[in-house]
């Protein structure tokens, strides 16, 4: 076995490798950019290396800079994770060269495999059905727009070397072929140093599902089951479930086994992923092969039982697999969900800044349920601009799909997160949405569910009564509390009124509370009651309370009067008062918000790319503005409404912040 290893990548995957080498007895070495001189896999290797300037194609995936640092520190083998060199086989070419052994499939495959267009074309040979497309790369915009109508919208624009979403867009007419062949190509230029393109059918209502499979160097290869990744935004998997409630077992066996075959047809070793889309009927299509370790690849961990890096190490080590197909055996069910550094008010634009809270809930794994958070930042850290926006990927397990669902909310509830915008809440509204909670969900499930973008949740009246009780109760432990402060320590319990109204949401309950040892019994006006136990106590962050024999899990912070609380996917500003107070504030006016709808504003830290309009010029709903850069992503901005630029306060190579105005409208 390796007595040493590389880690080739940055983040959460670095961090994941680190702790089964550990696991292991492999010592590890990480490799770092400027930015993340500090970063926690930096601190949890063995040994790490400065490779250079911050952005990745100055050091991440420049191939000779990692490769001066093996010849360092003397690693035998590299695990490359995802994405940067992962897929590149040049950079498995130059490991063989060097008497490197890589953590991955040999050269041979990846080339097979890595380029869409080969891999679609080997698909095509090996009978595995594929989805129409043209297989040829594209020149330029004029030709994408011809070949596009060819085939018939709605198309796939993709990069040949992509992944992660990036470089892919979905064109329904002429003017978006165009639009869309340019940004493709750009992000793919950038993210990839490779910007060939090509164009497939874009098939309506898919399910994406992928079979995670295992191959050694010795003709062995199985499949492990699939991952459900249907719930997408702009192609960036958000959520991820294994197994899929959709499949049947005869599905699954015929996709495995296919999966399986094409692995073996390209000499494939190590894990690997094959992706199909799946129409409501269950017929599947070839998609791509991964030719490496899936961001996903955890709920894969937590349903089989088997450590998927592990069994990359010892592949590359040379051993055959210890696991037959028969072997394989599914076991209850796991989501992950995706814990993004976005704001989903915004668009879910890219945010940046520093983490000035981040505590996420407490991993446990017990025969009854499992919560695991892989993560590669910490309190204090910042989210950096040069890399993918991603902070953490929380992954529950129980027996069923409704338990690993069920303690997914808790834990989500649980997790907390200050100083950077991020898509919690939304990821709440998601596990409470009914059709997820079916399982009735396509890739085209965040499109049709929030067309407008998240806008937040309104809770159902059951959960707020149980949020205003729990409010209710938690506000007479801060009264106590104050009353103490204040020195009248006699009878101070007696001091603290049992009358209350508590306003969220635009509603007011008006409650009496009946406290004793064990916790509060909080009375509506209509005769129901529900009863709160808690050890929160005011200061505390985080509240874990019992109402009435249901775990309710609030976030919470001080405002004037009362708490803002954030639970569900709601963020809400809960006013406790006397009632008096209550009748006193109704008559108080609402603060209003400043008036910028004549304005284009940033909406997040960003390079400007392109303006597409100049002062004078007449412009129309939906027409681009401009275009913006941020975490390698390119995002157009268009005019939400006709009317005519005044001045603009931007030109391209401009670095702008969060609501910065880049042009205003007459």
């Amino acid at each position: 076995m390796f007595d040493k290893i590389l880690i080739a990548n940055r983040g959460e995957i670095a961090c994941r490798v680190i702790k089964t080498a550990r696991k292991m007895g492999i010592a590890t070495v990480a490799i770092y950019s400027d930015a993340d001189r500090h970063a926690l896999h930096v601190q949890m290797a063995d040994e790490a290396v400065h490779i250079g300037p911050s952005p990745a194609n100055q050091s991440y995936i420049v191939i000779d800079r990692v490769m001066e640092a093996i010849r360092q520190t003397g690693a035998q083998a590299v695990h490359p994770g995802y994405g940067f060199l992962s897929e590149n086989s040049r950079f498995a070419e130059a490991l063989e060269a060097a008497g490197v052994a890589f953590i991955g499939p040999p050269k041979g495959a990846i080339e097979a495999m890595g380029d869409k267009i080969t891999s679609k074309k080997i698909a095509q040979e090996a009978d595995v059905s594929t989805v129409p497309g043209y297989m040829g790369l594209i020149g330029d915009a004029e030709e994408a727009v011809k070949i596009s109508g060819e085939i018939g919208y709605p198309v796939m624009i993709k990069a040949s070397a992509g992944g992660g979403g990036k470089g892919m867009r979905i064109a329904w007419n002429d003017e978006e072929a165009r639009e869309g062949f340019q940004s493709s190509r750009n992000e793919a230029a950038s993210s990839f140093g490779d910007d060939r393109i090509f164009i497939e059918k874009f098939v309506t209502q898919p399910r994406h599902i992928e079979i995670q499979v295992l191959c050694d160097g010795h003709g062995n290869g199985i499949y492990l089951g699939e991952r459900e990744c249907s719930i997408q935004r702009r192609n960036q998997k958000v959520v991820e479930e294994a197994p899929s409630p959709f499949l049947d077992d005869a599905t699954r066996k015929a996709m495995g086994e296919q999966a399986v075959a094409l692995a073996k047809a390209v000499g494939y070793s190590s894990a690997g992923t094959v992706e199909f889309i799946v129409d409501g009927e269950r017929n599947f299509y070839f998609l791509e092969m991964n030719t490496r370790l899936q961001v996903e690849h955890p709920v894969t961990e937590l349903i089989t039982g088997v450590d998927l890096v592990e069994q990359m190490i010892r592949i590359a080590n040379g051993e055959a697999l210890s696991l037959s197909q028969d072997d394989v055996v599914l076991n209850g069910w796991a989501i992950e969900n995706r814990l993004y550094a976005e704001d989903p008010y915004r668009g879910f634009l890219p945010s940046i800044g520093r983490l000035t809270r981040y505590r996420p809930p407490a991993e446990v794994a017990r025969d009854d349920h499992v919560v695991r958070n892989d993560t590669g930042v910490y309190e204090g850290g910042e989210i950096s601009m040069y890399y993918d926006p991603m902070i953490a990927k929380l992954c529950t397990w129980a027996p069923t799909r409704a338990g690993a669902i069920e303690h997914m909310r808790n834990a989500l509830d649980g997790f907390e997160i200050e100083g950077i915008g991020h898509n919690l809440p939304f990821l709440s509204a998601v596990m409470d949405h009914p059709r997820f909670v079916s399982g009735d969900i396509t890739t085209a499930f965040i499109a049709e569910e929030y067309p407008e973008g998240f806008e937040g949740v309104e809770l159902a009246q059951d959960t707020l009564r149980r949020i205003a009780a729990s409010a209710a109760a938690m506000n007479r432990v801060s009264e106590i509390r104050r009353t103490r402060v204040s020195g009248r320590m006699d009878n101070h319990e007696r001091r603290v009124g049992t009358d209350w109204v508590v306003t969220l949401q635009g509603e007011s309950h008006a409650v009496t509370i009946a406290a004793d040892q064990g916790g509060s019994t909080v009375s509506f006006a209509d005769g129901a009651a529900m009863r709160v136990t808690s050890d929160w106590t005011p200061g505390d962050r985080l509240a874990a309370l019992n109402v009435d024999g249901q775990t309710l899990v609030l976030k919470v912070g001080k405002v004037s009067g009362g708490f803002r609380i954030r639970s569900r996917g709601a963020d809400l500003t809960v006013h406790v008062r006397t009632p008096r107070q209550a009748e006193l504030a109704q008559l108080m006016p609402e603060k209003l918000a400043a008036d910028t709808s004549k304005m284009l504003l940033c909406p997040m830290p960003g390079l400007i790319v392109k303006v597409d309009v100049e002062a004078g010029q007449e412009v129309h709903e939906g027409q681009a503005l401009c275009t913006v850069e941020a975490m390698k992503m390119e995002n157009t901005l268009r005019a939400e409404r006709k009317g005519i630029v005044a001045r603009i306060n931007a030109a391209p190579g401009d670095s702008l912040a969060v609501d910065d105005v880049i042009m205003e409208f007459e």
